[in-house]
């Protein structure tokens, strides 16, 4: 951990690096042998214990998420790593890159903590990782993912044990109407309406085990449905094919399914609430560009699952910090700390918290808990009447335009 915090101050972190900053009396050649198969049980263990120990608390509770328990977002991120190392993470090979590292993530987002963290091969899909996902969500959980997650078992599954899921709906499922059980006609029915959002009750699936759900159908804007099928067709000709015309229609509208009711979440609120997926990506964003968990400079396995866990302790322990400052400052004052800002913030003190923790522990931990509330309020996001966060819509009703 001590390595962590120095390595999230360093632009180019290397061993000789890290010995500097841990203020070790050991060589760069005797670290590199401290990375072993133990060592990486050993992170492993404390990034469990982190996760685990994280703050639990009633978090926020905007209005439109008061209906579900916790919402659970879900995302992966991946990038390339020493070829040396195809054979313990490959990659796709060819045009790409022979070894490659994908992270898989939750992200619970009324109290702002981080849930789970797996480590992959980077060939390996998210379809084949979501059959994990109802592990992690329990009855009354809203789950939010992308496409890369739709899988139909899944979503039987958390209905079955009483969980809930928004998705975007993926084209070519086969739907029937929920009353009669008949196929319907999705294009057919899209090209009647005459408004700018449709609502259906339907069964997703060709066998037995169908899924019961809301398709909500939002018509974009005229614009939006344009520049769609330009990308679509773009696509098309790259891959030496021509899209089908109901992908050209569809072009028009944005889909969604959910098991949710319309007490728990009405239309109006489906896009709001669905924007939330992004948080993860800003996650993400703050993983690589200050933590940097997609560098490391080794061929050696065990060095690089090392760095990787210690980076992902110190994000844990970052998103506590952020959860319960942010938590606190929305109830009483209905303001917010920016990720970005707060990543930034921690950043710029690596060195100072790691000094502190070289003098004394326990004395560092007072020092960082000061210094952590004096530097949230720097990362205080301003307001923007014209331009309101995603958790200031989601205490507004009006219907947003869909882009």
């Amino acid at each position: 951990m001590l390595m962590t915090f120095g390595q999230t101050g360093m632009i180019h972190p290397s061993l000789a690096g890290m010995v500097e900053a841990i203020q070790a009396k050991i060589s760069r050649v005797a670290l590199h042998f401290r990375f072993t198969e133990k060592a990486v049980d050993f992170l492993t263990a404390c990034l469990k214990i982190a996760i685990e120990t994280s703050v639990h608390s009633v978090g926020i509770q905007p209005k439109a998420l008061k209906a579900f328990n916790r919402v659970l977002i879900f995302d992966s991120s991946r990038w390339d790593i020493d070829p040396q190392l195809k054979h313990i993470l490959p990659g796709s090979g060819g045009g790409a890159s022979d070894a490659n590292c994908k992270l898989q993530a939750g992200y619970e987002y009324k109290t702002g903590t981080l849930g789970f963290f797996a480590v992959t091969e980077g060939i390996r899909p998210d379809q084949d990782y979501s059959r994990c996902l109802s592990d992690f969500v329990k009855t009354g959980d809203l789950m939010l993912a992308d496409l890369g997650y739709f899988k139909l078992t899944v979503f039987q599954a958390l209905a079955t044990q009483g969980a809930f899921f928004l998705s975007r709906f993926l084209v070519g499922t086969t739907l029937h109407q929920a009353d009669t059980q008949n196929k319907m006609d999705l294009i057919q029915r899209l090209q009647k309406c005459t408004g700018n959002f449709l609502e259906m009750n339907v069964l997703m699936g060709k066998d037995e085990s169908k899924v019961a759900c809301r398709l909500i159908c939002l018509r974009v804007r005229e614009e939006v449905g344009n520049t769609r099928r330009m990308k679509l067709y773009r696509r098309a000709r790259k891959n030496g094919h021509t899209p089908s015309q109901m992908h050209l229609t569809l072009c028009d509208w944005t889909l969604f399914v959910t098991n949710a009711t319309a007490d728990m979440l009405p239309c109006e609120r489906i896009l709001t609430l669905y924007r939330l997926r992004w948080q993860i990506e800003l996650i993400f964003k703050q993983l690589k560009s200050v933590l940097r968990i997609h560098v490391s400079n080794t061929a050696n396995e065990y060095r690089l699952k090392c760095e990787l866990y210690g980076k992902l302790i110190m994000a844990v322990l970052t998103h506590c910090f952020h959860a319960s400052l942010n938590e606190h400052l929305w109830n009483t004052q209905s303001r917010e700390i920016s990720f970005d800002k707060f990543y930034k913030r921690v950043q710029e003190r690596a060195f100072f918290f790691l000094r502190q923790f070289l003098l004394s522990v326990s004395d560092a931990i007072k020092t960082i808990l000061r210094e952590i509330r004096k530097l949230a309020r720097a990362c205080i996001k301003s307001r923007q009447p014209s331009r309101k966060t995603t958790l200031e819509l989601l205490e507004i009703s009006t219907i947003p335009d869909v882009s």
